[in-house]
């Protein structure tokens, strides 16, 4: 954990390049300090039919859902949202400039009890850095 999933406007494609999107996010996630490299995950999917409030051709939207696992204080999880939503609001800033946008960012923190998950990328990522900290 955390994984970011994305869901957006098809139309964006034509002018973002989502990959990029994705790979800002993922960095500024492990930068925050409380998500371990090694469980970042970002993903992005365009909705392949949609309607945005009013229809207007022009309307697009971007929602970004986060899970994460339990244990972090509300603040630090503030914190993190604070500095992953503003990589995001910078990334679509002519749009957020104009009327036909919406964009939002929800943090979900998963149960510990409704969880299961089994991660060989850590033990590999600890190996190759000589288990140094920050993988945990």
């Amino acid at each position: 954990m955390p994984h970011l999933s994305i869901q957006y406007s098809g139309q964006l494609d034509q002018s973002y390049d989502m990959q990029a999107l994705c790979d800002q996010l993922g960095k500024v996630m492990t930068e925050t300090g409380i998500f371990p490299r090694a469980g970042v995950r970002v993903r992005a999917f365009p909705a392949r039919y949609e309607t945005v409030a009013d229809r207007h051709p022009e309307n697009a939207f971007v929602a970004m859902q986060a899970y994460v696992g339990a244990g972090r204080t509300l603040e630090d999880k503030q914190r993190a949202g604070n500095q992953i939503y503003a990589v995001a609001e910078s990334f679509f800033a002519d749009r957020l400039a104009g009327g036909h946008f919406l964009l939002s960012f929800e943090i979900f923190e998963n149960d510990p009890a409704l969880s299961w998950k089994r991660n060989t990328i850590l033990p590999r990522l600890k190996a190759e850095a000589g288990a140094q900290t920050g993988f945990d």
